[in-house]
C-alpha cells in the first residue's frame, strides 16, 4: 500500500452511515476464532466493525507478531553468502584456479600449490565483498519499496510498514491499494478487487461484507481498483494465499536485461577463443618441448588470461549500486533493467499537478453572477455572496481530506469561523465518483433522517454545465468565464447543488436537478527548480511533454512558465478522431495534452514509441497502469500514487519532483557511460595478459606468466572494473549529448578496435621491457622486471579508461577514492612480491635493486603517452552508441 497520512481516509472519510449497513455485531477478534493466529473464520460467519473500533492494543499486536512472525514472503531474490559462494564455485576461473593448484600440488610443488588455494580464497573473498555489496543494496531498495498498510490500532489510524500486520488488525484499503493481507471485508462502498495474481481473471471481482466467502474474503496482493473498505486480517505471510504459492514465483528467474545478453555473448566468444587457443599451445608447447607439465601451467594461465570473467560481475554490480545510488535521490527503481533504459530516453511525458508544480492548492478566486473574489484582496475569507459557493465547494469533497484540492476548500472554509460546522454531523448517502465520461464528483448528504437529500458536486466547468443542462449561450457564458481564469494558470472547478428525495436516490449524478453556483479557481505554484530541469532535458535532447486531464489554457499557462516549448495543446475531445498518423504528427507540434483521458495515455505513449521514441511516462492513478507499464520507463509518484500505478511502474519518485526525474535520468547516462568505460577496460586488460602468457613461449623465451601472476593481476583487475569505474563521476558534458540509439550494440567494431589497441600497446611494452631484461639480468629477475612493468601498465590503463575525451593528466583533479586505494593496494603488494623472500620464490622472481624496479615503473608509466595520443586522435569524433 502506499504511504499515508495519518489523516488520510479511504475509509471511513465519510461519517457513519456512508457504508453498507453492517451485519449483526460482533467483536473484531472473532476473524480469528479459537484458532488464532492461523484458521480463518468459517464461511459466512458475521463480522462487522463500525468507525468507532479501536483495532488492536499496540502490546497485543506486539505479542501476535511474535507469535506468527512477519508478515512477508521469503523473497527468492535474496541471495546468502552461501549461494553467492556456490556460484562461485561453478564459474571457469575458480575451475581453472583449482586445476592449477591441483597440478603444483601433483608435481610436488606445495608452495605454489598451498599459495593457489589461498588464492582461491582471496578470489573468493573479493567476489563475496563485490556481490554483497550489490546485495546490500538491493536490500535496502527493497526495505525502501516494502508496502505500507494503514491500519486501525489503539483507536487511532496509523501508517505502518505492511510486514508489522498481523491477524486481527483492521486495515483501511482504498481505491488503488495493494492488499496487504489475507482479510475479511467488515465493512465496503463499491470496493471492487483485481484478483488476476491468484485466479488469471482480468475482471476484477465485487467484494462487500455479506458474510459469504466468495464475497466478503480478500487476499494479500490483489489489487483494489474501486471503491474502499474497512477490513480484518485473517493470514499473514506465508499462511496467505500469496505465501502458499510464492514457492513457485521464487523459482522464477529473472529475465536477462539487453545489456546483460550483450555482454553475455562477448564474454562466450573470449571464453570460446580463449578454450581453443590454450588447447592448441598446450599441444603445440608440449609436442614440441617435451615438457608437459609446463604445457599444462602456461596453458591454464592463457585460458585463464583470456577468460572475461569480469561481464558478469560488472553487469551485477553497475545496475545494484546504481539502483542504490538512485533512492538517495529520491528515485526506486522497482526494475533494475529500467537503469540502462533511462539513458535512451528521448520523450518525457509528465503530469502537470504535483511534478511540474508543488501540489500545494490554495483557492486564489472565486466567481458568482459576474462577482469576483480574489485572494489577494486581504481578506481571510470570501464575502457572503460567495458562502453558498464555498458551503457546496466543502460539501463535494471528502469529509477528512487528502486530496490538495479538497484541503484547499476544507482550508479556506476554516477561516471563516466554523460557520458550516453543522455539516460535520451530516451523513453521506451515496457518493457518485468521478469517470472519464463525467469529470465531476458528486456527494448527497443527509442532515437527519427523513429530511431531503443535499446534493453537491463539483468538476470540470463542462461537466458541471452538463449536469447542469445549460442551454448553449448559459454554456458558452460560463465556459469563457473559466477560460479566463485558466489563463492565469489557475485549476478551475464549476459547483452545483441539488436537492432530492433521501430514499429514492438515482443511479448516476445525471439524474439530479442542478443548479449553477459558480466557479472557483486554485492556484498551485510552480516547483522553483522546473525551469532548470526543463532546460538540462533540452541540451541533453530530451522533448518533455505535460499529458494532464486539466484544463488546456490551464495548462498552456503553466506550460509557459515551465518553459516548455510552443504549439497548440491536444485536447482528449480531438483524440478520438485522430489516425494514429495524424494524432503522430499533433504530438510532433505540440508540447501540452490537455483533457486527457487516462485510457488515452496509452494511446498517446504508443503513437511516440511507433514515432522511434523512447518514452518515460509519470502516473499515479489506478488507470495509468497500462500506460506506465507501456512506456519504456514508467514512472509513478510516491507520495500520491496508487499502489496499482506503484506495480506497473519501473520507478518510483518518492519526492514527486520533476527535477528528480531529471537526476535519474543523468544517472542513468552516467550507469551506462561507467559500464562502456569498465567493459573497454576489461578487453584493453585482457590483450597484455593473454600475449604476455603466449608471445614469449612462442620466442623461445622463459614464460613470463604463471596462474599464480595471472591470479595476482585479477586482485587489481576485478575491484578496478567493478568498484574504481562504478564509483567514477559524470563526466561534464554528459547531459549535452542526445540520447543514447537503444539498438546500438554495448560495443562496436571502432569501439572494440580502440580498447584493443589500447591493450596492444601496454602488450608491446611489456614485451619490450621483458626482451631487454632478458638479455641484461637473470631470467627470475627479468620476469620480475617484466611483471611490475605489466602492473605498472595496467594501473596506467585505468587511468586511461576514465574517459573517452579528457586525459589522463587532467582526471587526477577528478576525485575517485577508490581508484588510489586499489593503485597504492597493488603496488604495495607487488613490492611484497618482489622482496619478500617466501612470496618471490613462489613467483618465481629473482631480486631487483631499487633502481630497476624503478626502471619498470617509468617503463610502465610511458604507456601513458601511447595510449593518450591514441586517445586524442579518437577525441572530437562521435561517442558510439549515441546517435545524432
Amino acid at each position: 500500500m502506499q504511504v499515508k497520512d495519518a489523516g488520510k481516509s479511504g475509509l471511513p472519510h465519510c461519517p457513519q452511515g456512508a457504508h453498507r449497513a453492517p451485519p449483526t455485531r460482533t467483536s473484531h477478534d472473532a476473524c480469528t476464532q479459537q484458532h488464532y493466529p492461523l484458521a480463518l473464520p468459517a464461511a459466512g460467519q458475521a463480522l462487522s466493525t463500525s468507525d468507532h473500533d479501536t483495532g488492536l492494543a499496540s502490546e497485543e499486536a506486539a505479542r501476535r507478531l511474535a507469535a506468527c512472525g512477519p508478515n512477508t514472503v521469503p523473497d527468492g531474490e535474496r541471495r546468502r553468502w552461501t549461494d553467492i559462494v556456490r556460484e562461485a564455485a561453478r564459474e571457469p576461473m575458480f575451475l581453472l584456479l583449482l586445476a592449477a593448484a591441483a597440478l603444483y600440488l601433483l608435481f610436488g610443488d606445495l608452495r605454489e600449490g598451498l599459495f593457489l588455494c589461498a588464492m582461491v580464497g582471496a578470489t573468493v573473498g573479493l567476489t563475496l565483498y563485490q556481490e554483497g555489496k550489490a546485495e546490500r543494496a538491493l536490500d535496502a531498495l527493497r526495505d525502501m519499496s516494502n508496502p505500507r498498510a494503514l491500519v486501525i490500532r489503539d483507536g487511532q489510524r496509523a501508517d505502518i510498514d505492511s510486514s508489522q500486520l498481523v491477524p486481527g488488525d483492521l486495515i483501511v484499503l482504498q481505491e488503488g491499494d495493494r492488499i496487504p493481507a489475507d482479510a475479511l471485508v467488515t465493512r465496503a462502498s463499491g470496493l471492487q478487487v483485481d484478483e488476476s495474481l491468484l485466479t488469471g481473471e482480468a475482471l476484477p471481482v465485487a467484494k462487500m461484507a455479506a458474510g459469504e466467502a466468495a464475497q466478503d474474503r480478500i487476499f494479500a496482493g490483489t489489487l483494489v481498483v474501486g471503491g474502499h473498505a474497512l477490513a480484518c486480517v485473517t493470514a499473514t505471510g506465508i499462511r496467505s494465499q500469496f505465501g502458499q504459492i510464492g514457492a513457485s514465483l521464487r523459482q522464477t528467474a529473472p529475465l536477462a536485461s539487453p545489456l546483460q545478453r550483450q555482454a553475455t555473448r562477448l564474454a562466450n566468444r573470449f571464453a570460446l577463443a580463449g578454450l581453443v587457443l590454450s588447447v592448441a599451445f598446450v599441444l603445440l608447447y608440449g609436442a614440441t618441448s617435451g615438457d608437459w607439465r609446463h604445457a599444462l601451467l602456461a596453458g591454464i594461465a592463457l585460458a585463464m588470461s583470456m577468460l572475461p570473467e569480469e561481464f558478469p560481475v560488472v553487469l551485477t554490480i553497475f545496475p545494484a549500486l546504481g539502483a542504490w545510488r538512485l533512492a538517495r535521490q529520491q528515485v526506486l527503481t522497482r526494475r533494475l533493467p529500467a537503469i540502462e533504459t533511462l539513458g535512451a530516453v528521448s520523450v518525457l511525458c509528465v503530469d502537470k499537478t504535483g511534478t511540474l508544480t508543488e501540489n500545494r492548492m490554495a483557492v486564489a478566486a472565486l466567481q458568482v453572477d459576474g462577482h469576483a473574489w480574489e485572494s489577494d484582496q486581504g481578506a481571510t475569507a470570501p464575502p457572503a455572496p460567495f458562502h453558498e459557493l464555498m458551503e457546496y465547494a466543502i460539501l463535494a469533497s471528502a469529509a477528512h481530506p487528502f486530496d490538495p484540492m479538497d484541503m484547499a476548500f476544507h482550508r479556506l472554509g476554516s477561516d471563516a469561523q466554523g460557520q458550516w460546522a453543522e455539516h460535520a454531523h451530516w451523513t453521506l448517502l451515496h457518493e457518485y465518483g468521478i469517470s472519464p465520461a463525467l469529470r465531476a464528483v458528486t456527494m448527497a448528504w443527509q442532515a437527519a433522517p427523513g429530511q431531503p437529500a443535499v446534493v453537491a458536486s463539483k468538476g470540470a466547468p463542462e461537466a458541471i454545465a452538463a449536469l447542469c443542462r445549460m442551454d448553449g449561450a448559459q454554456r458558452d457564458a460560463t465556459l469563457a468565464a473559466a477560460d479566463a481564469m485558466a489563463r492565469r494558470g489557475l485549476r478551475v472547478l464549476g459547483v452545483a447543488r441539488a436537492t432530492a428525495s433521501g430514499d429514492d436516490l438515482p443511479a448516476a449524478a445525471g439524474g439530479f436537478d442542478f443548479r449553477f453556483l459558480g466557479l472557483a479557481g486554485l492556484a498551485d505554484p510552480l516547483r522553483a527548480d522546473i525551469r532548470g530541469a526543463i532546460d538540462e532535458c533540452r541540451l541533453a535532447g530530451i522533448r518533455v511533454l505535460m499529458v494532464t486531464g486539466d484544463y488546456p489554457a490551464t495548462a498552456s499557462c503553466i506550460a509557459a512558465q515551465a518553459g516548455l516549448g510552443p504549439g497548440a495543446p491536444l485536447t482528449g475531445d480531438a483524440v478520438p478522431a485522430l489516425s494514429d498518423d495524424e494524432l503522430r504528427a499533433r504530438l510532433r507540434a505540440t508540447s501540452v495534452c490537455a483533457r486527457i483521458a487516462p485510457d488515452q495515455k496509452l494511446r498517446i505513449v504508443q503513437a511516440l514509441q511507433a514515432d522511434g521514441a523512447i518514452v518515460a511516462m509519470t502516473g499515479d492513478g489506478v488507470n495509468d497502469a497500462p500506460a506506465l507499464h507501456a512506456a519504456n520507463v514508467g514512472i509513478a509518484m510516491g507520495q500520491r500514487g496508487t499502489d496499482v500505478a506503484r506495480a506497473a511502474a519501473a520507478l518510483v519518485l518518492l519526492d514527486d519532483s520533476f527535477a528528480s526525474i531529471v537526476q535519474a535520468i543523468r544517472a542513468g547516462r552516467r550507469i551506462f557511460a561507467n559500464v562502456q568505460k569498465s567493459m573497454g577496460f576489461i578487453i584493453a586488460v585482457h590483450a597484455p595478459i593473454a600475449g604476455s602468457a603466449l608471445l614469449p613461449v612462442l620466442f623461445g623465451w622463459p614464460p613470463l606468466l604463471y596462474p599464480m601472476h595471472i591470479v595476482f593481476l585479477e586482485l587489481i583487475i576485478d575491484p578496478a572494473c567493478a568498484l574504481v569505474f562504478e564509483n567514477e563521476a559524470a563526466e561534464p558534458d554528459l547531459m549535452r549529448r542526445p540520447p543514447r540509439d537503444p539498438g546500438a550494440p554495448l560495443f562496436n567494431a571502432r569501439t572494440i578496435a580502440l580498447a584493443a589497441a589500447n591493450g596492444v600497446l601496454v602488450l608491446l611494452t611489456v614485451i619490450a621491457g621483458y626482451g631487454w631484461a632478458l638479455s641484461a639480468m637473470p631470467e627470475n629477475a627479468a620476469r620480475a622486471f617484466g611483471f611490475a612493468t605489466m602492473v605498472t601498465a595496467n594501473l596506467v590503463l585505468i587511468f586511461a579508461s576514465r574517459s573517452r575525451t579528457a586525459g589522463a593528466l587532467g582526471l587526477l583533479r577528478v576525485p575517485n577514492p577508490v581508484l588510489w586505494i586499489v593503485a597504492g593496494a597493488s603496488l604495495c603488494l607487488l613490492g611484497l612480491a618482489v622482496y619478500q623472500p617466501w612470496l618471490a620464490a613462489v613467483f618465481r622472481f629473482g631480486p631487483l635493486s631499487p633502481p630497476q624496479l624503478g626502471g619498470a615503473a617509468l617503463l610502465g608509466l610511458s604507456a601513458l603517452l601511447w595510449l593518450e595520443l591514441i586517445k586524442r586522435l579518437a577525441r572530437g569524433r562521435q561517442q558510439p552508441g549515441w546517435r545524432p
